[in-house]
């Protein structure tokens, strides 16, 4: 059975099974059906995420081991909750080899290992390339060999059967693995990894051997009743994610089952044997709606002010996946153009194939028109490839080519590298937009259309989850909701922030820009938190500095720049009063957002702490602790009869939350349908409203426009004439059509149930 809602939770060392089974009674009050967490199985030590598991065959002793896990779900049945775990079938941690036994035997034997097969390794360059040695001339002389290991500073290598006689140097030599200079991982990497991480080595899964190896202990927690949910990892890194998502729905019919597959506005999901997506998609509806699509042009008029520049979103995508493509992910390239060896231009043409490819990948036979759309604009870009690349598509069409599979697998790593984590910090016209999933180009969503797409969800994919901030998300949906007061207010922000990059000047505007809409939609924020945060933006954006390297003099200008917000006072009082005077309209759009998110087709799922303000950036500001006591205290209060004012505690969203998600809980059977409800009047632009089947929810959209006109005034919402009862004020309504100044005099939301 699917959940009514979940909540997820970040555990690692420091939130462990332990502290997580003491908020299961806190959980069920605010009223999900599941709890939701990030990976359980053994990580390496003291990972802060899980997603690097070590050993597939327990719960990680650092969460507190099986004993916590089983703690964990005698306190969540207690609390009549379930259990949704993440999992991750594509990869596996490698960068201690220490910790993980299967690593640790391929890197001892070689080819003659069991678990030779384990990982995708290319064996034909005969050693396993390991870049993790310093850049000096001389760092081979930092081999020592210790205890039958060769060890490079706390690096820890296993030493080949008869091979350990003679100087570190001439053992290294023997060895199945060659240590090089970090910096070689991108060009010459002969294993899959995540993205650009060499420390996550691509498991073959695919094999069933390795599937019943990494998969048999999480089927044993959903086999005992511990778990009833899974959340699939990174799907697009698996060479058939539809072969493995039949094999995982065999072994486990009952679970509800969604995966991390981000798609493009307009992308069709295939008709796997899952429950949906994990909500990117339905994030960027959301959101979109609370945007006012009619100041676009504003934006673009002020980034073409700030940047001197007027490079179209797509062009950016195009540059930064090209870069991506060909340098960041040149291992693999060079991996797939030696499938290829009688076509010289194969690694520029399969570049700028991807480049052009729209959406992360195709599942062939699914998906194959994005492969025709992406032939035809890199033909459009290199004429002078349209040979090579007609050549290419030939075979890139054809499910059982090797090719075609390992170039679905790059696609992806080339959109997430070129997109998410690039061309969003280098475009940055309007934030709000610069969200996973969702074409920062596409300025706002209309009413309309949201229907249209919450209408399609609620047909095809009813128990997908949506969410509103993730893990990954580059700014939690606060913050979004803050800066969404911005396409209100264009003369004000053009005004204030072009005299705010002439104070505190930058010489990368766009990233001035990126900065600037960052303190005033996390405001107050820290020095120290800001900082972090343009440091990380500017190494992403990879135009004035990078990971790689590092400019220490733009840095120092980043935090001169930084520094100047916080130690000019003049400065300072600007920016806050700014960030206050969007501080209540941006409450309004995080409520409508919450309301919506939570109440409309789809299993919400609420992040950990989000049930009240939060104000966080990209990772790892959004894994900060959360104060759940606090949030404890301000919910017994509301079930006391306490109505919250909208006010810096917050306390406001958590009645939101918790009366949405403990309606759906309790009543599922009012959320069955979908209809758009339409308002009257004069300011019913302003009103988004929908009818689930009994159970109507309303809000505010465009708040700042509707002061503006002097409030709702005449606006009225027309239902059937039965009685309602809006819950989160607990009053009562009766006839056809409601004034909805009357309904939204409290909150800027409602949600009204009908009467029996």
């Amino acid at each position: 059975m699917s959940p009514s809602g979940t909540y997820r939770v970040q555990v690692r060392p420091e939130f462990p099974l332990s502290a997580t089974a003491e908020i299961t009674d806190y959980l069920a009050d605010l009223g999900v059906s599941h709890l939701y967490t990030a990976p359980i199985l053994t990580a390496t030590p003291g990972s802060e995420h899980g997603y690097d598991v070590v050993d597939h065959r327990a719960v990680n002793p650092e969460l507190g081991g099986p004993q916590a896990l089983r703690a964990l779900s005698d306190a969540l049945k207690q609390a009549g909750l379930g259990f949704v775990v993440d999992i991750v079938p594509n990869h596996a941690g490698v960068g201690d080899a220490s910790v993980n036994p299967t690593w640790w035997d391929v890197l001892a034997k070689g080819q003659k290992s069991e678990f030779a097969a384990f990982y995708d390794i290319d064996w034909s360059r005969g050693r396993v390339l390991l870049p993790v040695l310093g850049s000096g001339a001389d760092e081979l002389d930092q081999l020592r060999v210790e205890d039958g290991e060769l060890r490079y500073y706390d690096k820890r290598y296993p030493i080949a059967e008869g091979t350990g006689e003679g100087t570190p140097r001439e053992v290294h030599d023997r060895q199945h693995y060659e240590l090089v200079d970090w910096t070689r991982g991108d060009t010459e990497l002969n294993y899959r990894r995540f993205f650009s991480i060499t420390d996550l080595a691509g498991l073959r899964v695919e094999d069933p051997a390795v599937f019943d190896a990494t998969h048999a202990e999480i089927l044993r927690w959903v086999r005992e009743g511990i778990v009833d949910g899974i959340r699939v990892d990174h799907p697009d890194g698996l060479r058939d994610p539809g072969a493995y998502f039949d094999r995982l729905r065999a072994a486990a019919p009952d679970a509800w089952l969604v995966v991390e597959k981000i798609l493009e506005p307009g992308e069709d999901m295939p008709a796997w044997p899952i429950a949906g997506t994990t909500g990117y998609d339905a994030l960027a509806e959301v959101c979109g709606v609370f945007v006012d699509p009619g100041t676009e042009a504003f934006f673009d008029t002020l980034q073409q002010h700030l940047t001197g520049a007027s490079t179209s979103f797509q062009d950016q995508v195009h540059e930064a996946k090209l870069g991506a493509a060909s340098n960041l992910l040149a291992a693999e390239l060079a991996r797939l153009a030696r499938l290829v060896p009688e076509l010289d231009a194969a690694p520029k043409a399969l570049a700028e194939l991807a480049a052009c490819f729209p959406v992360y990948r195709s599942y062939l036979p699914f998906g194959a028109r994005h492969l025709a759309k992406a032939r035809a604009e890199a033909g459009r870009r290199r004429p002078q490839l349209i040979g090579v690349l007609d050549q290419l598509t030939g075979r890139l069409r054809d499910p059982a080519d090797e090719l075609a599979r390992r170039f679905q697998q790059y696609t992806g790593a080339v959109m997430a590298k070129g997109v998410e984590d690039t061309a969003f910090y280098r475009w940055t016209r309007f934030t709000a937009r610069n969200e996973v999933g969702n074409d920062p180009a596409k300025f706002g969503v209309t009413p309309d259309e949201f229907h249209e797409c919450a209408g399609q969800r609620g047909r095809a994919w009813p128990e997908s989850m949506t969410a509103l901030s993730t893990h990954d998300t580059k700014r939690s949906e606060d913050v979004r909701a803050r800066l969404a007061v911005l396409a209100e207010v264009p003369g004000d922000w053009t005004e204030v922030v072009r005299r705010w990059v002439r104070i505190a000047p930058l010489p990368d505007p766009a990233l001035a820009h990126l900065i600037w809409q960052a303190a005033v939609g996390a405001w107050p924020i820290s020095r120290e938190r800001l900082l972090a945060y343009a440091v990380k933006s500017a190494r992403e954006a990879a135009t004035a500095t990078s990971w790689y390297h590092p400019d220490e003099r733009f840095e120092n200008l980043l935090r001169e720049m930084v520094d100047k917000i916080y130690d000019d006072p003049a400065l300072n009082r600007e920016v806050a009063d700014f960030a206050a005077s969007i501080t209540r309209p941006g409450w309004s759009n995080a409520l409508g957002q919450k309301a919506v998110q939570l109440t409309m087709p789809g299993v919400p799922d609420v992040y950990q702490g989000t049930e009240l303000w939060d104000l966080s950036l990209v990772d790892p500001d959004n894994r900060r602790p959360v104060d759940f006591a606090e949030r404890r205290a301000l919910l017994g209060r509301i079930d006391d009869g306490w109505q919250p004012e909208i006010d810096e505690s917050g306390a406001a969203k958590l009645l939101v939350t918790s009366r949405a998600l403990r309606l759906r809980r309790q009543r599922p059977e009012l959320f069955t349908e979908y209809r758009p409800v339409y308002a009257g009047g004069h300011c019913g632009e302003h009103v988004l409203a929908f009818d689930r089947g009994g159970a109507v929810t309303v809000a505010t959209r465009l708040p700042v426009g509707l002061s503006r006109h002097g409030g709702w005034g005449d606006t009225t919402l027309s239902l059937d004439g039965h009685s309602w009862t809006e819950v989160f004020t607990n009053t009562s309504y009766g006839g056809n059509r409601l004034a909805v100044a009357e309904l939204l005099r409290t909150y800027p939301v409602a949600l009204l149930v009908k009467e029996q």
